[in-house]
């Protein structure tokens, strides 16, 4: 079988099961080095919980407790530690089996010696067998009022000896003896046609504080093992590098330009979180992408085990606080370990075009996965920012979606935010877009256009049928988003109404209701002012009086012929313009400096 792992889980599941149905048990060695009497090889099974350290060693002293010998209560219920001192070796605690049962002591269960064990500081758990008899794996327990709760918390290894060995090292132990004993899980591997399958989230990024550290100390130290589990086809990794993309809106932004390439498409977060020095995100991106490109080389030539060599190298010779975190520095450790450059620069594009990298692509759909399928199940975090990739609110606006594929504006005002995805077009100063606040009507062309209201709104020619200015008089001209209607013959064209009237009946109306403002306020009344001004006014008022006298004459044969019939609907239609004279506020009267009387 083939099991998943990711290293951001940090749990590394074993392989143990049925085989032809046969029960599978996976041995390795284990090598006592002191006392002279024991020292040797033998022989153990491994456990199929906790985390053994495949393809590498590991060093301890045993200690068999006085109390609690079967390690089925906690030890510091006994005033036990198995803590080692600093520069001593770990402790390997050796518990006994207990009754014989097939898969599990009735006692307690092997993964809750395991528990107490690793509670009390042990390094590893032995378990002696109580008969001799051959060797069977360890199981997890499988009754249904098993109390699992702490299972997927066990860490440290486990391994089950014989009765005949650890009836040797109890005699030792009980002499005064030190009992020194190396397990070796170098051959205790899977087999080969069953390899471990598992999934390792990276970044390049040196500077982004103790993760980075951590994950750079990890790639170092499991270098070795890896390469050995790649080479003899044991595994089959998969580097993966969490990137995300720049909402469109804000592709030509300063914050998008200096952490993405590919015009927003795959984005990194800035090292120091300060856009005003050192490497931007997009650096880190780059970076990211040649390692990936570097593992996809590397795994078409029958070689994937070489990116951890690029990887450790590159960490080493190209750091960031040197200044050293450029292309030409990891070219020329590319080039030390033998892979061709060429092809990897050929998968790495160019990150400034507007075009999809297959890879950084490949790697956003991998993380879309994770996160439907596995991020809800697992404590997986996003390693540079500690969540999950989520839709931001961006000037009021939220945005919706997985966080990794598409982030789109939601909710009231996300019409200011690209529009909604809607068609939008400005010309000649005036602006005019297809999108709407109620989300169940999508995109609709607005008055005066006709189309589909997201690829293209069209002009509408209200001139062309007439549709609009339908008068006789009129005269239509299309406008873009709209039209103007004028009248020929020196007319003046009525909108409300689409018609057109004269200028006199105009001036006759507006003439009638100055003069009957003026007379009103008393603007014009001889008692206000001197002599001088009195005279100024009634002659005003005359001149008024006469003007209206011959316009009157004039428009009186038109009045009758033409538009008496609608006279009174258009007088009202003026007068609205005007506040009614009974509610009009007093025009104040402006008199002479006092010096002028």
């Amino acid at each position: 079988m083939r099991e998943k792992l990711g290293f951001l889980v940090g749990v590394w599941l074993l392989l143990c099961g049925f085989c032809l149905g046969r029960f599978v048990v996976e041995k390795n060695s284990l090598k006592l080095t002191s006392p002279d009497s024991l020292k040797g090889v033998y022989e153990c099974a491994i456990g199929n919980f906790g985390v053994p350290q495949y393809g590498g060693t590991l060093v301890g002293t045993v200690v068999y407790p006085k109390a609690n010998q079967k390690a089925c209560k906690g030890f510091d219920e006994v005033d036990i530690s198995f803590k080692s001192r600093p520069g001593g070796l770990p402790t390997f605690v050796l518990a006994d089996r207990g009754a014989n049962t097939y898969r599990y002591n009735a006692d307690c269960y092997f993964t809750l010696k395991a528990w107490n064990a690793q509670n009390g500081g042990a390094a590893a758990i032995l378990v002696a067998d109580d008969k001799d008899e051959p060797l069977i794996t360890m199981d997890t327990p499988e009754e249904e009022n098993a109390d699992a709760d702490y299972l997927q918390n066990i860490t440290i290894p486990s391994a089950l000896i014989s009765k005949s060995l650890g009836d040797s090292i109890k005699k030792a132990i009980s002499n005064g003896e030190m009992v020194n004993m190396n397990l070796d899980w170098t051959e205790a591997l899977p087999h080969p046609d069953e390899r471990v399958e598992y999934e390792f989230w990276t970044s390049s990024n040196d500077e982004c504080g103790p993760k980075c550290d951590s994950q750079i100390e990890f790639v170092k130290n499991f270098k070795g093992a890896a390469r050995i589990l790649e080479q003899k086809g044991y595994t089959q990794f998969t580097p993966h590098y969490i990137t995300w993309y720049c909402p469109e809106a804000f592709v030509l932004s300063k914050q998008c330009k200096s952490q993405c390439i590919n015009h927003g498409r795959y984005c990194a977060p800035d090292p120091e979180q300060d856009f005003s020095k050192g490497y931007d995100g997009k650096d880190v991106v780059v970076q990211n992408l040649r390692q990936a490109c570097f593992y996809k080389v590397a795994n078409e030539s029958k070689k994937p085990w070489l990116w951890w060599d690029y990887v450790t190298d590159f960490s080493i010779r190209c750091p960031m606080k040197e200044k050293k975190y450029t292309k030409e520095c990891a070219d020329q450790v590319i080039q030390s370990i033998g892979v061709d450059l060429k092809k990897i620069d050929i998968c790495i594009g160019d990150p400034e075009a507007d075009v999809e990298n297959e890879v950084l692509k490949a790697e956003q759909e991998v993380q879309v996965n994770w996160t439907k399928e596995q991020f809800s199940r697992r404590f997986v975090q996003d390693t540079f920012r500690g969540r999950v990739c989520e839709c931001p609110m961006v000037q009021g606006v939220k945005f919706a979606g997985d966080g990794y594929s598409h982030c789109n504006a939601s909710g009231s005002l996300r019409c200011e935010i690209n529009n909604r995805g809607c068609w939008k077009k400005t010309q000649d100063g005036t602006m005019f877009s297809a999108c709407v606040e109620d989300p169940s009507q999508g995109c609709k062309c607005p008055p005066g256009f006709k189309g589909d209201g997201v690829n293209s709104c069209e002009d509408v020619d209200e001139c062309k049928d007439k549709v609009a200015c339908q008068c006789s008089e009129c005269k239509c001209k299309n406008t873009w988003g709209s039209y103007e209607c004028s009248c020929s013959g020196g007319l003046l064209y009525m909108r409300e109404h689409d018609t057109c009237i004269i200028y006199v009946l105009l001036a006759i109306i507006e003439a009638q209701i100055l003069l009957e403002s003026a007379l009103k306020t008393g603007r014009y009344s001889p008692v206000f002012g001197n002599a001088a001004r009195a005279e100024n006014s009634w002659s005003f008022v005359w001149m008024i009086i006469l003007g209206l006298a011959t316009a009157g004459v004039a428009g009186y044969a038109i009045y009758k012929y033409r538009i008496r019939r609608y006279m009174d609907s258009e007088i009202r239609a003026i007068m609205a313009q005007y506040m009614p004279l009974d509610s009009q506020a007093d025009i104040p009267v402006h008199h002479a400096p006092r010096g002028d009387i």
